[in-house]
């Protein structure tokens, strides 16, 4: 069976085509208003035979409609008392020292906001029943305000949820229904009603996308990738809508650790340029998870891949602001109309047209040549900012990448010595379309001395998905000291998830002797708000494994009892074979022209990274070219061909 990897961007769909021997790679503008238009089109465009074709789709869907307040009309039940907790929140304001922050609307609306009976207690036992007349008076409320979508969130729903299932089972059967005990069985109430409150409004969004994209390319097979980094049958897709929205990064990261293993490198910190962002992460071996995520400012406490976010990609717009500076970003440019040099309507200035005036961008060779990019429509966007600024047209286009370059340093450092990790016990993998023009830059301004750009570097995000195995990760609150805890429950509990994560597997056709599965636990002092995952080794040595991480983590560890928080369950099955096929021996010696690049003293080799072999070494300024990315680099710096394809950066002397 042929697999494709999809990674659907801002403002590109890239695609990996895996036939069981070679790798094909193709990207075309992406299609926002219908995403799926664009996978079709590079389906076609790749000439690939539906019915032996298993699809692993990174999506946007789920993420732009969180982050543009489109999910659909969702009413929330909850307890009687409690209809204003996703309003409240935690009280925290976003700027410490703002003393008049600008007002952000609830999630819910006041009147979307229902309260019921079947109240628990912390120990499961009933404080209020669920009558009959709650149930009518529900029903009625609905009726007469016609949401789309229903979100249940009960107090102690992850102790017994037969309350939640009951109201379920009432509802109307036109209506998308998220119960908290299915999305998030754990405590905290705000963010547990957070989750379930986006996995409700952005559901029937995704669910009809995934449908809609299921018959654009049947009888092909579509999985989705996860934002933990595992893919999920698109049926089942739908109804966990949120634990997708980091679906397109997660897949980025599950491609950095494939290059990771084939460079036998564990420490590594990446950063995925784009054309609408970049992602930025460092990992040990896997790519950590997080259950402390945001997105769009809401908490969003399902796993997810642990990284950052910032709006600074190729199509991040320029522009001078009220104080007459020079600004970049978060704004971008999309794939509609995209970049002034793209040729289709765009006139802002952006990070792109930036290089294409530095010369870092060839116009001729920009997608291998299948679309030409137009200088004159790249300068005539920066004049204008020149001419408000007093430079020339070459200068504000150095600005423009400095500035951008600055704001991905920046989210380097905060993912990085903002955590205690030493940026130069990283190796920095670059890829994304854009990572391989500013990754000399951004190793400079780490005081890095090497850096990586992979194979396959523009599309690694949608490589990555196909080396994604497929998974579930499980969990559920149990909120007692450890030294009270019976061994033998907890093992039941564990089992019970384990149970459940396999069936799900199992119900997408994964072997049962291909399943694998891991257990760990969410422990903290008691007192403490925040807790620290440890592998689960027995009540015993998972708290000694705690008191070791709180001492790796904070520099200390405390003589204080330690609480089991939640209990953690990742079933996986098994990892796909994704080989990566290393350049030819040297065999010829093709011609090497050269061009111009404003900032290079000298003139600039352009190479074709098509035609590299294995230990190759070439001194910069150099453009290394390719169909679906550019590097440069940058004088002072040494390119060395590794024998896995992968570009080794050093600085010179080192």
């Amino acid at each position: 069976m042929l697999r494709l990897g999809v990674d659907t961007g801002g403002t590109f769909t890239d695609f990996v085509l895996f036939d069981g021997a070679t790798l094909r790679v193709h990207k075309v503008l992406s299609t926002p208003a219908a995403p799926e238009r664009a996978i079709v089109r590079g389906i076609q465009d790749m000439g690939i035979d539906l019915r032996a074709l298993r699809i692993v789709h990174g999506s946007t869907v789920a993420t732009n409609a969180v982050l543009e307040g489109k999910g659909v009309r969702t009413a929330y039940i909850t307890n009687r008392g409690l209809g204003d907790v996703l309003s409240l929140g935690r009280q925290a304001r976003a700027e410490l020292y703002d003393l008049q922050p600008q007002r952000r609307d609830p999630p819910v609306p006041a009147e979307l906001c229902l309260e019921t009976g079947g109240r628990l207690a912390a120990d499961g036992s009933d404080v209020e029943a669920l009558t009959a007349a709650d149930l009518e008076t529900l029903i009625a409320d609905l009726r007469r305000l016609a949401p789309k979508a229903v979100a249940i969130n009960l107090l102690f729903s992850f102790i017994d949820d037969r309350h939640e299932r009951a109201l379920a089972a009432a509802l109307p059967d036109d209506l998308f229904v998220s119960c908290s005990s299915a999305v998030l069985p754990e405590y905290r109430e705000y963010e547990r009603g957070v989750s379930v409150w986006l996995n409700a409004s952005i559901g029937p969004l995704m669910q009809g996308y995934l449908q809609r994209l299921e018959v654009a390319v049947a009888p092909a097979q579509v999985a989705v990738m996860q934002s933990s980094g595992g893919t999920m049958a698109a049926a089942q897709a739908g109804h966990q809508a949120v634990r997708l929205l980091l679906s397109g990064p997660a897949g980025g990261l599950m491609g950095a650790r494939l290059m990771a293993r084939a460079l036998d490198i564990e420490r590594i910190m990446t950063f995925d340029m784009g054309g609408t962002s970049t992602d930025v992460a460092v990992f040990d071996g896997e790519p950590a998870l997080t259950s402390e995520g945001r997105i769009g400012g809401y908490p969003v406490a399902v796993p997810m891949v642990d990284m950052h976010t910032i709006g600074a990609g190729g199509g991040s717009i320029a522009y001078v602001d009220a104080g007459g500076l020079l600004q970049v970003g978060p704004l971008s440019a999309g794939a509609d109309p995209g970049p002034a040099c793209y040729g289709l309507g765009g006139s802002a200035a952006t990070v792109t047209d930036a290089n294409l005036v530095l010369g870092r961008l060839r116009a001729d060779a920009f997608l291998g040549g299948a679309m030409h990019l137009d200088q004159d429509a790249a300068r005539a966007a920066l004049i204008p900012l020149a001419q408000r600024l007093g430079l020339t047209v070459e200068e504000v286009a150095e600005g423009i990448v400095r500035i951008a370059d600055e704001h991905i340093a920046r989210a380097l450092r905060a993912i990085s010595v903002q955590r205690g990790v030493d940026p130069r016990s990283c190796a920095l993998l670059s890829f994304g379309g854009a990572g391989g023009l500013h990754v000399c830059a951004l190793a400079m301004a780490l005081d890095l001395d090497r850096a990586l750009v992979p194979v396959h570097a523009g599309v690694l995000s949608a490589l990555g998905m196909l080396a994604a195995p497929s998974s579930r990760q499980l969990s559920k609150s149990v909120l007692i000291p450890i030294d009270e805890a019976n061994e033998s429950e907890l093992q039941d509990l564990f089992a019970q998830l384990e149970a459940d994560g396999r069936r799900q597997l199992l119900s997408e056709g994964v072997a049962d002797a291909e399943l694998q599965a891991w257990h760990s636990a969410d422990l903290r002092y008691i007192g403490q708000s925040y807790v620290l995952n440890v592998p689960w080794l027995g009540v015993g040595a998972s708290a000694d494994e705690f008191h070791l991480a709180h001492q790796q983590h904070y520099g200390h560890a405390l003589r204080e009892p330690v609480e089991l928080v939640n209990l953690r369950v990742t079933v996986r099955g098994a990892e796909p074979n994704v080989p990566l096929r290393p350049p030819a021996t040297r065999v010829s010696t093709p011609s090497v022209p050269s061009t111009h690049v404003v900032g290079a003293d000298t003139a600039v080799s352009v190479f074709s990274r098509a035609e590299l072999v294995i230990g190759q070494t070439f001194d910069g300024p150099a453009l290394i070219t390719e169909t679906l990315s550019t590097t440069y680099v940058a004088p002072d710096w040494r390119c060395c061909v590794q024998p896995t394809g992968t570009l080794e950066l050093r600085r010179a002397g080192v």
